[in-house]
C-alpha cells in the first residue's frame, strides 16, 4: 500500500478513529496490530507468513534470553534468535545470488513449499524488520532496563508476545523504516489520548513529507527515467552529469519525505520514531554525511555491528578493516545484486582514505570557501556513487560514465534540463534554509505550507512506490 494512495488514506480514515474511540490501551494495541498486519498483507497476502515467522523467532528468542537462568542460556537464545533471523533475511533476499536459473523450478509446476519459498518474491520490509528483531535480540541479551516482563507466567509470555509484534509490525516504519531501536520502541507501549497529539507538527511534517516524495521526487523521477540504457547513450555530457545531480536529489526527496510521513503518521498514534535525515548534502566530509544520511540506518550499524567488531579500538588497520566490513554489509543489505555491495564499499573506502585527514587544517578550518569546497567534494563523491543504486548493472554503469565523459555538452534537451534543474533546486534550498536556520517568519511558514499543499494536490508527479520500498 503506497502511502500516496487513495486505498492508504481511507486505511487511515479507518483506523484512526477506531484507535482513538477504544478506552484499554490493550484495545488500542489490538487495533493497531490488526491493522498494520492488513496494512502489510495488501498486496501479497501469502508473505504475511513469512513476516509471522520471524514476528515468532523473535518474540520467544528474546523472552527466552529475558527469562535464562544463566548468562550461557541467555547468549544460546540471542544467538540462535540473530542467525535465524539472518538465516530468513539471507535466504528470501540473497537466494538470487546462489540460484541462477528460477525457470526450471517454475516450469516443473509443483505446488510444494519448498517451491514456493524458492519462487517467492522478495517480502517488502524484511531488512527493516530483520533489523527490528536483532536489534531486540541484542538490547535484551545487553539486560537494557527499558525492554522487561513483569512475571514468567503466561501473562508475562503473552504481554512480551504482542508488544514484540507491535514493535516489529508497527505499519508507519514497517516497510522503509526508520529503524527504531527495541529501548526506545518498548517503553512508549501504552495507553494514547487524542488530546495529547500535536496536530499543528503533525500537519506540518506531513506536508512537508509528501511535498517532497510527491512534487519533487516524483518529478524528477519522471526525466531521472532517461539515465536507463540505452537512453542515457544519446545524451550529452551536461545531460548526464545534471541527470545524476537529479537523481540525488531525488533519493533524497524520496526517503526523507517517506521517513517524514511515518514519523508525522507515528505522532499521530503517539508514538515517537527517530530522525532521519539532517541536511546531508551539506555534509563536508564522508563520516559526517553518513552521520547525516539514513541516520537510524547508520545508528543500527554502529551499536550493532562497528562497535562489536571492535570499532576504533584496536589500531589503525583493525579500525579500517572494520569500516570496510561494515559498509559492506550496509551495501549488500540494501540489495541482492553486487552493485550495493561496490556502492558499500565506495564509502568505506572513502571512509578509510579521509581518516588520516580528519584533523588537518582543510578538514578542520571553517573558512566558507573552504568548508563549501569541501560540501561539493562530498556531494559529487556521494552522486556518483548513487549511479550504482540507479544502474545495477555493472557494464551498464560503466558505460553510463563512458559517455558522460565522450559524449561533449551539446544535444542537451532544454526542457529536461530546466525540469532537473527546477525539482533539484527545492531540495538545495531545503538544505540551505533549514541548515543554517535561516530565520523565516511564522505568516511566511503558513504562506509555505500552503503553497506546498497547494503543489501537492495540482502538480504531483506520476504515483510511484517510494525508492526505498526494493529494499
Amino acid at each position: 500500500m503506497n502511502y500516496s494512495d487513495s486505498a492508504f488514506f481511507l486505511f487511515i480514515a479507518a483506523v484512526f478513529p477506531s484507535y482513538y474511540l477504544v478506552r484499554t490501551s490493550t484495545l488500542q494495541l489490538l487495533v493497531l496490530v490488526v491493522a498494520s498486519l492488513f496494512f502489510y498483507a495488501w498486496q501479497s497476502p501469502p508473505l504475511l507468513g513469512v513476516f509471522l515467522c520471524a514476528w515468532l523467532i523473535t518474540s520467544l528468542s528474546s523472552y527466552g534470553v529475558l527469562t535464562a537462568n544463566t548468562p550461557l542460556q541467555a547468549k544460546f537464545s540471542a544467538t540462535v534468535g540473530v542467525l535465524m533471523n539472518l538465516g530468513l533475511l539471507g535466504f528470501f533476499k540473497y537466494k538470487v545470488l546462489w540460484i541462477h536459473d528460477f525457470s526450471d523450478i517454475a516450469a516443473k509446476g509443483s505446488h510444494s513449499l519448498g517451491d514456493w519459498l524458492v519462487l517467492a518474491p522478495l517480502p517488502i520490509g524484511i531488512s527493516f524488520y530483520t533489523f527490528h528483531g536483532i536489534s531486540l535480540m541484542v538490547d535484551v541479551y545487553r539486560k537494557n532496563s527499558a525492554i522487561a516482563i513483569e512475571n514468567s507466567g503466561m501473562d508475562g509470555v503473552m504481554k512480551h508476545l504482542a508488544n514484540t509484534l507491535l514493535y516489529l509490525v508497527f505499519f508507519p516504519q514497517l516497510i522503509a523504516g526508520p529503524i527504531i531501536k527495541a529501548k526506545d520502541f518498548f517503553p512508549q507501549v501504552g495507553h494514547k489520548y487524542l488530546q495529547e497529539i500535536d496536530f499543528a507538527a503533525c500537519f506540518r511534517i506531513l506536508v512537508l513529507g509528501y511535498f517532497l516524495k510527491t512534487v519533487v521526487a516524483d518529478n524528477l523521477g519522471e526525466q531521472t527515467a532517461w539515465m536507463a540504457y540505452p537512453h542515457f547513450q544519446r545524451k550529452s555530457s551536461l545531460e548526464l552529469l545534471l541527470l545524476l545531480y537529479g537523481y540525488s536529489a531525488q533519493i533524497f526527496a524520496d526517503f526523507a519525505g517517506y521517513s517524514l510521513i511515518a514519523i508525522g503518521i507515528a505522532k499521530l498514534f503517539g508514538y515517537r520514531l527517530p530522525d532521519n535525515f539532517n541536511f546531508p548534502y551539506l555534509s563536508s566530509s564522508i563520516s559526517e554525511f553518513w552521520r547525516r544520511w539514513h541516520i537510524s540506518l547508520s545508528s543500527w550499524l554502529r551499536d550493532y555491528l562497528y562497535i562489536p567488531l571492535g570499532g576504533n579500538k584496536y589500531g589503525v588497520l583493525r579500525t579500517y578493516a572494520n569500516l570496510i566490513v561494515v559498509m559492506f554489509l550496509g551495501g549488500l543489505w540494501h540489495g541482492a545484486a553486487w552493485s550495493f555491495a561496490f556502492w558499500g564499499l565506495w564509502h568505506g573506502v572513502g571512509l578509510v582514505m579521509e581518516r588520516p585527514w580528519q584533523k588537518s587544517w582543510f578538514m578542520t578550518s571553517d573558512h566558507p570557501f573552504l568548508r563549501g569546497f569541501r560540501v561539493f567534494l562530498v556531494f559529487n563523491f556521494v552522486s556518483f556513487g548513487w549511479l550504482f543504486f540507479k544502474l545495477q548493472d555493472f557494464s551498464q554503469a560503466w558505460a553510463y560514465l563512458g559517455s558522460l565523459l565522450h559524449n561533449g555538452v551539446s544535444g542537451s534537451e532544454l526542457l529536461r534540463v530546466f525540469m532537473v534543474v527546477t525539482f533539484s533546486s527545492i531540495v538545495f534550498a531545503y538544505h540551505f534554509f533549514g541548515a543554517y536556520n535561516r530565520k523565516i517568519s511564522p505568516q511566511l511558514q503558513s504562506v509555505l505550507y500552503g503553497i506546498m499543499l497547494f503543489l501537492i494536490v495540482t502538480n504531483s508527479g506520476p504515483s510511484t512506490p517510494f525508492i526505498y520500498f526494493q529494499f
